[in-house]
C-alpha cells in the first residue's frame, strides 16, 4: 500500500486492513508521521465470515457449467442468470422470468402446464448465490419450435416481398392456414358453452393482424384492487382488469358496436349509474342510444387533451396542468378558477371545452360518479397485453383470450386470500392518505352526524348521515375524505361503514369466486353431428394485403 497524497496526521489515527486470501508485504512510505509513531503497521487477523469460509471452496465462478443442480453456489446472481441462459439454449427450451429480486431468482417454463422450475437465493444477504430448489423434469413437449434450427445450404438475396412471403408460410407451418381456423368455430364454441355456464366498464375496439383481419371488441372494468403504477410481470394496472366481454367482428361500425352492446346487456343486464366514457365515436354514440338509452354518455379526458394539444399552439405545459387539475375538480369554485386561468392563456379552450359540454369531461359536472376511471389505460393496458396475439388465427385467438382469463383468475384469487386489509390495494392506500391528513385538521360538531372541520384557513361541513362533505371528495370518491376521518375520529366512530362495498376485499373476492375451468384436450371433443356438418367460412373480401400491416388502436370507455 502506497500513500499517494500527503497526510502529515496519518501516523495518529488506526488503520485497518481487512485481509483474505493474499500473502501481503506491508511498509509505509511516508515519512511524515507525527512524532510518537512507530513508523510501522499493525496487522489484526480477523476472522473471514463463516458463510464465505464454508462455500469458498464450490464456488462457481463462471457462467457455463456442464450440470444445474441443487446445492450449487454462484459467485453472484448475473453469474446464476447467465449459466441459466446457457443451460436452456443447450436443453432447447425457454423459460421466463417468474420471480427476481437481490435476494432471489425465480424460474418457470414458458409454456403453461410444466412442472419445470428453478429457484436460487443470496447466501445470508451476500453477493453468492446458492441453487435451492430445481426440478429439471418437463411435462410439457422439451424442445420449442423456437430451436429448431436448419442449416443453410445455399445463401440467397430475397426481396422485401420474399422474405415477407417466406414468413407467412413459416407461420401457416406453425399455426395452421388462417382459412383452417374457422372451420373449427363451431366446435370450439360447442365446447365453450359445455364447459362455462352462462360500474365502470371499458369498451375497446382494436385492429387484428390475422391473414383476414377484423376486429376485437373487449369490455372489461377495474376490480377493486384498484390502479397502482407499474409491475407485477404486467404493469400492476393490467393485474386490476376485469375482462367481461369480448368479441371478432369484421370491421367497426354501427352494427358492429350495437350487436356487440345487445350480447353485454344480454348477460350483464342494465345496472344502477352506468355510463359510457369514449373518444365520441359515432358508433359507440348510437349503439348504445338503441341498447342503453338512458345511459349518459361521457368524453375521455385523455382524448379532449390530445386534441386541445393539436389545435393549439399556445402554453401547452401550462394548460395541461390546468386542464387536468380542473377536470378532476372536486369543487365548482376551484373548477371555475382553473377555467379562468386557462381562458387568461388561451381563450379558444374554453370555448373548446364548451362546446363539448363540462358535464361530459368535469368530474363535478358529471350526472353520474365515474370514480377513478376518466381516462382510458384499461383499454390501453388491456390492449398491450394481447398485441401479439391478435396476429394468430381466429380459434387459437380466442384460445388464448380464455388462457388469459384463465390465469389471470385464479392468479388473483391466490393473491387476494392472502390480502387482509378491509378494501383493495388502491383504496387502501388512498384511506391510508386521507387518514395522515386527517390529523392536521380540527374538528368542531354540530349535532350527532354533522361536523365542522378547520382546514387551515377554510371550513368545511361533513354530514356523515348522508356520506357528504362540501369539499366534494367524500361523495364522489365514496370514500371518506381527510376531513370525514377527522370526524370519525371525534367521534369514534369506524370509517368501514362509509366505504363502497365495490372497494372492498369481499367484493373482489367474489368477483373472482367462478372458476375460469380449463378446455378438455381436443382429441377429447365429442361433437353432436350438428356441429361437425356446420360450415364456418372465413370473411369474403378482407384478407390483408401483403406487407407490414400498420399499427393502428381505437380505444373507448363504458361505464
Amino acid at each position: 500500500m502506497e500513500m499517494k497524497k500527503e497526510n502529515k496526521s496519518l501516523g495518529s489515527y488506526s488503520l485497518c486492513i481487512t485481509v483474505r486470501g493474499f500473502n501481503l508485504r506491508l511498509s509505509i512510505t511516508n515519512s511524515n508521521t507525527i512524532a510518537g509513531s512507530s513508523g510501522t503497521l499493525k496487522l489484526i487477523d480477523i476472522p473471514t465470515s463463516p458463510a464465505i469460509v464454508k462455500y469458498e471452496s464450490i464456488i462457481i465462478p463462471e457462467s457455463t457449467p456442464s450440470v444445474i443442480e441443487v446445492g450449487q453456489v454462484y459467485q453472484d446472481k448475473q453469474t446464476i442468470a447467465s449459466a441459466m441462459k446457457h443451460y436452456s439454449v443447450t436443453n432447447k427450451f425457454q423459460f421466463r422470468v417468474k420471480g427476481s429480486s437481490a435476494r432471489s431468482y425465480w424460474l418457470v417454463r414458458v409454456g403453461e402446464n410444466c412442472t419445470w422450475h428453478f429457484k436460487a437465493n443470496s447466501i445470508n444477504d451476500f453477493a453468492m448465490f446458492n441453487v435451492r430448489n430445481f426440478n429439471s423434469l418437463h411435462t410439457c413437449f422439451l424442445i420449442d419450435s423456437t430451436f429448431i434450427q436448419y442449416k443453410p445450404t445455399a445463401i440467397v438475396n430475397l426481396t422485401y416481398m420474399q422474405a415477407w412471403r417466406a414468413n407467412e408460410k413459416a407461420l401457416e407451418f406453425l399455426r395452421g392456414h388462417p382459412a383452417d381456423s374457422y372451420s373449427k368455430l363451431p366446435s370450439y364454441l360447442y365446447i365453450l358453452e359445455k364447459t362455462y355456464s352462462g360500474p365502470v366498464v371499458v369498451v375497446d375496439g382494436t385492429f387484428l393482424k390475422s391473414a383476414y383481419m377484423g376486429i376485437m371488441l373487449t369490455a372489461s372494468t377495474m376490480d377493486a384492487a384498484g390502479i397502482k403504477p407499474i409491475n407485477c410481470f404486467l404493469p400492476h394496472n393490467v393485474c386490476t382488469i376485469l375482462p367481461l366481454a369480448y368479441a371478432v367482428v369484421d370491421s367497426e361500425n354501427d352494427a358492429s358496436w350495437k350487436w356487440f352492446f345487445e350480447q353485454f346487456k344480454h348477460t350483464y343486464g342494465e345496472r344502477p349509474n352506468m355510463c359510457v366514457v369514449s373518444d365520441r365515436n359515432e358508433s359507440i354514440l348510437k349503439a348504445t342510444s338503441i341498447v342503453y338509452p338512458a345511459m349518459p354518455h361521457y368524453s375521455c379526458m385523455w382524448h379532449i387533451w390530445t386534441n386541445i394539444r393539436a389545435k393549439f399552439n399556445k402554453g401547452h405545459l401550462k394548460l395541461s396542468e390546468l386542464y387536468f387539475a380542473k377536470a378532476q375538480s372536486y369543487m365548482l369554485d376551484e373548477f371555475n378558477e382553473r377555467m379562468s386561468k386557462i381562458e387568461e392563456i388561451e381563450p379558444r379552450v374554453r370555448a373548446y371545452l364548451y362546446d363539448i359540454g363540462y358535464h361530459r369531461w368535469s368530474r363535478v359536472h358529471a350526472t353520474v360518479n365515474k370514480i377513478w376511471t376518466m381516462i382510458s389505460n384499461i383499454a390501453e393496458s388491456l390492449n398491450a397485453v394481447t398485441k401479439d396475439a391478435r396476429e394468430l388465427p381466429i380459434v387459437k385467438l380466442l384460445e388464448y383470450m380464455r388462457t388469459l382469463l384463465e390465469r389471470w383468475t385464479n392468479e388473483k384469487l391466490l393473491k387476494e386470500k392472502g390480502t387482509f386489509t378491509y378494501l383493495g390495494f388502491k383504496f387502501n392506500k388512498e384511506l391510508d392518505d386521507n387518514r395522515t391528513l386527517s390529523h392536521k385538521l380540527r374538528v368542531r360538531a354540530s349535532i350527532d352526524y354533522i361536523h365542522t372541520v378547520l382546514d387551515g384557513m377554510r371550513d368545511y361541513i361533513v354530514c356523515l348521515e348522508n356520506k357528504r362533505c362540501s369539499c366534494g371528495q367524500f361523495q364522489l370518491d365514496e370514500l371518506p375524505c381527510p376531513h370525514a376521518l377527522a370526524a370519525l375520529r371525534h367521534r369514534d366512530g369506524s370509517y368501514e361503514q362509509y366505504c363502497s362495498p365495490y372497494y372492498t376485499r369481499e367484493n373482489l373476492l367474489r368477483t373472482y369466486e367462478i372458476p375460469v375451468n380449463p378446455l378438455p384436450d381436443e382429441s377429447k371433443w365429442n361433437m353432436p353431428q350438428r356441429i361437425t356438418e356446420e360450415v364456418v367460412n372465413p370473411p369474403s373480401g378482407g384478407k390483408r394485403q401483403p406487407g407490414r400491416p400498420q399499427n393502428k388502436d381505437t380505444k373507448y370507455i363504458m361505464k
